[in-house]
């Protein structure tokens, strides 16, 4: 299966602004910031088993630039407007999870906050602008996110983004939550 989306357009060019934060994708200069946050075991406790070594974060960088240059989409840097902080990350993605029968016809979101940024609604706010680009942008119908049962934080951000537990799987040898959003219509 190919994806069409976004075919002409060059990655480096979709960026995003909300009322507080600028999304954009990430370059080489992100890696620090992203190493910083995918290494510290508060922030990565509920997703992952360990923090993640540079080694690892320098793969996910590339895999995340890997999905906008494949497909059109992916996972956006998100920074503070007014200071340029870096404060997480929020986007979409395809691993071919094959958690249920229809889970890889949709895109994945995902975020991820640091430490220091969580519980100021960034990850609602970055994943509500994404959201409307995908739908504004996008054949895509739904999205999917994949939540530990126990990761009430994002639990609840996916509440406020319309996401529904529709299933519970095994990933990795746990248990997880499957959430489904239908697209906003218009």
């Amino acid at each position: 299966m190919t994806s069409a989306h976004h075919s002409n357009t060059s990655y480096r060019t979709v960026s995003l602004e909300t009322e507080r934060l600028l999304l954009r994708p990430p370059t080489l200069d992100d890696f620090n910031a992203l190493h910083s946050m995918w290494s510290d075991s508060r922030v990565v406790a509920q997703v992952i088993d360990s923090p993640l070594t540079k080694e690892e974060v320098w793969a996910r960088l590339h895999r995340i630039v890997g999905h906008w240059a494949l497909l059109g989409f992916g996972h956006w840097i998100v920074r503070e407007k007014r200071s340029g902080k870096f404060v997480g990350e929020v986007g979409f993605f395809r691993f071919k999870r094959a958690l249920t029968a229809d889970f890889d016809n949709a895109h994945e979101i995902g975020w991820m906050f640091a430490k220091d940024s969580q519980g100021l609604g960034y990850a609602t706010e970055a994943a509500t602008a994404a959201l409307k680009w995908l739908e504004a942008d996008s054949p895509c119908k739904e999205t999917v996110c994949l939540i530990a049962p126990d990761n009430l934080a994002s639990l609840a951000v996916a509440k406020k983004l319309a996401y529904e537990i529709k299933d519970e799987v095994t990933y990795r040898g746990k248990s997880m939550l499957v959430l489904r959003r239908e697209a906003a219509s218009d």
